[in-house]
């Protein structure tokens, strides 16, 4: 198994190679379709801080030696003296206006621009996608720090081509003064090159292993701080497994530590000693040999040469160090282009036909459905709805009712079979227009930290707000808010904010649906959180908002969906009845088992609460 991992590892390791221009090459472009801006000052800023390196320490200096050596007119040497802090000063001027304000500028529009892309892309990919674990570890490194990421690879990569021009420049000088001291740039270019290359990639490999251990990391935090797990946390000893989940999260990225400590060590002390000591120290025993030993060469020529091989060592340095550097920026440009490429199978933004305002049918024809993990969800379903019937869904949990809803909406695609409405199949229409037919209530719902109004119309027609609340039956408590309608839920961003009932948000969320005038109303179990009078003046505003429009409801509670005028009852993915409260009390199957039982229930209760 290990040496598997190893091989696959080794893999992806070589594919790195050969995408290692594409990819930097890709983010330059990135970064130019953001901010062409950034990338001018930054083409500048890399030039100029190169220029300043050699000028300062090449040229300035061989030419202020040489000026003392042959008596040369001391107001000229003063003349180059006086040019070079101007040029010096006005270099600093510009690298300060671009750091304090170019850049700080451009950064907040790539932030903006960048996660726009990336939101729009997170919106657009297919629900499916968030169940795939590494789909999901992709979208969360690719949205970790982003625009400072793409503005960092940009940056190296082209520090890098100004490195191998100043290198050039540098190496030529160093040449041209003494050959044979040319040979002392092999120490650090193996330090950082072979070395470094290597430290890059276990770098790159312990971020990829340490991923879904901090994911956990950060799911732990966010129960422990969000409001919404509170009373949990409080009241059970869910905090206990919360920290052994993250005792071995913490554990595991150890071994991660662990699994490289001992090459990471080795090749960063390699490194240095490559990089550093044999290039410094090699330089004094090579100028105390030539000046002190062989007296080959002058004091003034030791000076230039020392200075040269310096600057040289240095920008090789550093060079290198932008390889390596870089060579990490590539893993996570794959995972950014990775995911920004991605092409969805059922794009959010998809066009096509534009359905009729009116839905005469609805059909599920032979839908089969399985999940990734390769669970058969949906089994050979076959039903037609009727424009402005009431449908209930019934059956227990897990038997399919939420997943046919979500087929229903094209959040899924079918494994087999079709789905038609009015006769034409759902993935031939414009994908926003279809789903506009639809308002929805759903089970799992959310509030927002937002007002009441934004979490009832969520960006759609505000007019109906209070009608809907009335329907709702939460208007009363909304109007009795600090700021009505305009008051904020929850205290995420807003002390002030309200913190409803589960029942009052879940009454909110059925307004949602109310306030949206769709053709296709859906609700999955509206009135779990509700008391039974609740329950029964919600259905009874739920079938009188139903007039006219077509209406489908899940509900656990057999009591409610007695006036559907279709019932489908499901098992295990499939239809095993359908007809109306009468036909399958008639029929004395598992609807007429199920509708008994719970109504003995209500029956005990009711006795117990008068006795």
């Amino acid at each position: 198994m290990e040496k598997d991992k190893d091989k696959k590892e080794e893999k992806k390791e070589e594919k790195i190679k050969p995408q290692f221009f594409r990819q930097n090459i890709y983010a330059v472009k990135m970064l130019w379709s953001l901010s062409p801006r950034r990338v001018i000052h930054t083409v500048i800023q890399v030039a100029l801080d190169y220029f300043g390196w050699l000028f300062s320490s090449l040229f300035f200096l061989r030419y202020i030696i040489r000026a003392i050596e042959t008596g040369a007119d001391f107001s000229s040497a003063i003349g180059f003296i006086i040019f070079a802090c101007f040029l010096m000063g006005g270099l600093l001027l510009y690298m300060s206006y671009a750091n304090n304000v170019v850049f700080s500028i451009t950064w907040h529009t790539v932030f903006r621009d960048l996660y726009a892309k990336i939101y729009h892309k997170a919106r657009n990919v297919e629900l499916r996608c968030y169940e795939d674990s590494d789909f999901y570890n992709k979208y969360t490194m690719a949205l970790e720090n982003a625009n400072g990421r793409i503005i960092q690879t940009a940056v190296t990569f082209i520090s890098i081509i100004g490195g191998i021009i100043a290198s050039g420049i540098a190496f030529y000088v160093m040449f041209t003064i003494d050959p044979f001291s040319v040979l002392f740039i092999a120490s650090p270019i193996i330090g950082n090159f072979l070395f470094g290359s290597l430290i890059s990639k276990i770098e790159a490999a312990r971020y990829a292993e340490n991923t879904p251990h901090n994911r956990k990391i950060g799911y732990v935090k966010r129960v422990l701080y969000l409001a919404e797990f509170a009373k949990e946390v409080r009241m059970s000893n869910i905090f206990s497994l919360m920290s052994r989940r993250y005792d071995e999260s913490v554990g595991d990225l150890r071994k991660v530590a662990d699994k490289y400590a001992a090459k990471g060590t080795f090749f960063q002390a390699t490194k240095h000693i490559l990089t550093f000591a044999f290039v410094f120290q090699g330089i004094l025993f090579y100028a105390a040999y030539r000046g002190i030993v062989s007296q080959t060469m002058p004091l003034a020529d030791l000076a230039i040469i020392f200075s040269a091989m310096t600057t040289t060592s240095w920008l090789f340095i550093g060079l290198f160090g932008d390889v390596s550097a870089s060579l990490g920026h590539v893993v996570f440009v794959n995972y950014l282009r990775g995911f920004l490429e991605y092409k969805e199978e059922i794009p959010e933004d998809q066009d096509g036909i534009k359905p009729d305002s009116r839905v005469n049918s609805i059909e599920f024809k032979n839908v089969t459905f399985e999940y990734k993990s390769g669970f058969c969800a949906i089994k050979d379903c076959s039903f037609v709805i009727k424009s402005s019937q009431i449908v209930a869904f019934a059956g227990h949990n897990g038997a399919g009712k939420s997943t046919l809803m979500k087929l229903l909406f094209r959040l899924y695609d079918p494994t087999a079979g079709e789905i038609l409405v009015n006769g034409i199949n759902i993935k031939e229409y414009n994908l926003q227009a279809y789903r506009s037919l639809f308002s929805a209530a759903f089970q799992d719902y959310k509030i927002f930290s937002m007002s009441v109004e934004d979490n009832v119309t969520l960006g759609r027609d505000k007019t109906k707000v209070e009608s809907a609340l009335k329907q709702a039956g939460v208007w009363e408590e909304i109007k009795s808010l600090s700021n009505g309608v305009n008051t904020t839920l929850t205290k995420e961003f807003d002390e002030n904010g309200a913190v409803l009932s589960e029942g009052n948000a879940q009454k909110v969320v059925v307004a949602r649906a109310f306030a949206n005038s769709a053709q296709i109303q859906v609700y999955d179990e509206p009135s779990s959180a509700l008391d039974p009078i609740a329950e029964y003046n919600m259905y009874k505003s739920i079938m009188s908002a139903s007039r006219g429009v077509t209406t489908l409801f899940i509900s656990h509670r057999l009591s409610s969906v007695a006036d559907a005028d279709i019932i489908l009852v499901m098992e295990q993915g499939q239809i095993i009845e359908r007809g109306n409260h009468k036909e399958l009390m008639a029929l004395g199957g598992e609807y007429a088992r199920m509708y008994t039982m719970q109504a003995r229930s209500y029956l005990a209760d009711s006795e117990a609460v008068v006795s």
